[in-house]
């Protein structure tokens, strides 16, 4: 069963990340799913014609949540609806599988279907979609080299190269255009459960970087 974790996110330097790299790979796991250590994630966001997503995002709203449908290393076999809601700075992620055929007809404005799935993520975004108007908005790509670490069951992530497709109608398509989201910094990520190990938490220091807000929907956001 999903549950709430702990997150910090920092936005880094190039400099930075070569350093955290060499320190998490000292002190944690490379995810196994990563090849060669790395892997791209390709991301379709939703939000209606009043952004309210966005806008929910940019006020700091305490409770919130934002739907996207996500794949990997440009394979569209396996393919996830996922929802992410944040509540008291602690997030929590449900996800649900489906096709490339469903999500094609989703691109398609065809939605009735997830409403007889008996699958309550798919019966809910179908609710929002036809109550709150939530539409496909832009694709988000970037590289994410992700670690993990048993205790406390933390995963880090150093995020790069965050690039966007205004054409949400292209996300099946790895080849479709995409360009570089202006000045987009690195991105370090940090989720665990009840605790943070102190060999985590020091190797994360960098001198003066502070835990932020950045969301790479919103900064992609800004182009369209």
């Amino acid at each position: 069963m999903a549950k709430y974790r702990h997150e910090w996110k920092y936005e880094i330097s190039c400099g930075d990340f070569f350093v955290l790299r060499q320190r998490l790979s000292a002190v944690a796991e490379r995810d196994c799913h990563a090849l060669g250590g790395v892997y791209r994630v390709r991301s379709l966001y939703f939000d209606n014609i009043r952004d309210k997503v966005l806008r929910e995002k940019l006020d700091g709203v305490n409770r919130r949540e934002k739907f996207r449908i996500r794949y990997y290393n440009d394979d569209t076999s396996w393919i996830r609806l996922e929802k992410k809601s944040k509540v008291n700075g602690l997030c929590l992620k449900d996800s649900e599988r489906i096709t490339r055929e469903q999500v094609q007809m989703i691109l398609d404005g065809e939605c009735g279907w997830m409403a007889g799935s008996r699958l309550p993520l798919l019966e809910e975004f179908y609710t929002k979609i036809t109550g709150q108007g939530l539409r496909p908005r832009i694709i988000v790509d970037y590289l994410r080299e992700p670690f993990v670490f048993g205790p406390g069951e933390v995963r880090v992530t150093l995020d790069y190269q965050i690039r966007l497709g205004m054409e949400p109608g292209d996300f099946l398509n790895p080849s479709g255009v995409t360009v570089p989201a202006g000045e987009a910094p690195f991105i370090l990520e940090v989720k665990w459960n009840e605790f943070l190990p102190d060999i985590i938490r020091d190797a994360l220091q960098i001198p003066g970087r502070r835990a932020g807000a950045f969301s790479k929907y919103a900064a992609c956001r800004i182009y369209g």
